[in-house]
């Protein structure tokens, strides 16, 4: 059964045989976690656009008091609605580029994002297993598509952590399965364990066509954050990604209770002052 998606970015996954039973995305229960770094970025971009625009910004409040607001308090959601669309092409271009496919000429925005991933194939040379299909979890109630699941070939050190030995010039090289995310935002936080935790964690996976096949067992995953200026490449180990489903499921749970369970929380008052103040007698 081929996996749907309700519209918009806060959307719900859905089997095309039952539409009825519709799951969060993981994305949308990792957002869930409390970010208080927003609150500053937000008040960052709006200061920043008024400082150098204050001509501009002062003639608009003259004309338009509400619109001048406006403008200033959406300064962030449209420098980050203009970075996902960035973001959603050059998604599209390492997709092409990881199945070998051949890549034209591509926008000038998009050039390094294309020259970053051309080397991280030649210096790492994944093996790619899996692109862009579905985890799909009955268990806990939720689906999301992944990048992908690749194929590493790496030495596991001592202390569990590995180093990339993609040639085996060691001769103890061993290939891991990883479950991959692309990042091209400026900064990668902490909270995309979460996110890849619970795609590794799922109960299976769904490919286009909708044939279902039990979730493997990953080794770990690994996170692309890939920029204008370069690429690096982090790791997210088993242990610590066992830590992160256990914490991702508690999301789940507040996902819940954001949904639903909130709105049943306060009953209809049981009584309430019958004082009217002057306003309200006046009215």
């Amino acid at each position: 059964m081929p996996i749907k998606t309700t519209p918009g970015q806060n959307r719900f996954y859905y089997k095309e045989a039952e539409p009825d039973t519709k799951y969060p995305g993981v994305t949308r229960i990792v957002d869930m976690l409390p970010k208080p770094f927003l609150q500053r970025w937000y008040a960052n971009m709006s200061a920043e656009l008024a400082i150098d625009s204050l001509d501009f910004i002062a003639a608009m409040a003259e004309r338009d008091r509400e619109g001048a607001k406006k403008y200033l308090a959406g300064a962030a959601p449209r420098y980050t609605s203009a970075r996902s669309k960035i973001g959603s092409q050059a998604h599209d271009l390492f997709e092409r580029q990881i199945r070998r496919e051949p890549i034209g000429r591509v926008h000038p925005d998009l050039e390094p994002y294309r020259r970053g991933f051309a080397d991280f194939l030649e210096r790492v040379r994944p093996e790619l297993v899996r692109a862009e299909d579905v985890a799909w979890s009955d268990t806990y109630r939720y689906a999301g598509s992944f990048d992908a699941w690749l194929r590493l070939r790496v030495v596991t050190n001592a202390d569990g952590t590995w180093t990339m030995d993609p040639a085996n010039a060691s001769g103890a090289a061993v290939w891991v399965n990883v479950i991959a995310d692309w990042k091209t935002s400026k900064s990668v936080w902490p909270s995309v364990a979460l996110q890849m935790a619970a795609y590794a964690s799922a109960d299976k996976l769904i490919d286009p066509s909708g044939a279902e096949e039990r979730m493997p067992t990953f080794s770990g995953a690994v996170v692309l954050h890939i920029t204008p200026e370069g690429w690096t490449l982090h790791p997210v180990y088993a242990p610590q990604l066992a830590e992160a489903f256990s914490h991702f499921v508690y999301l789940r749970q507040t996902f819940d209770w954001e949904q639903s369970c909130s709105r049943k929380a306060l009953g209809a008052p049981l009584a309430a002052s019958r004082v009217a103040t002057g306003t309200q007698r006046r009215a």
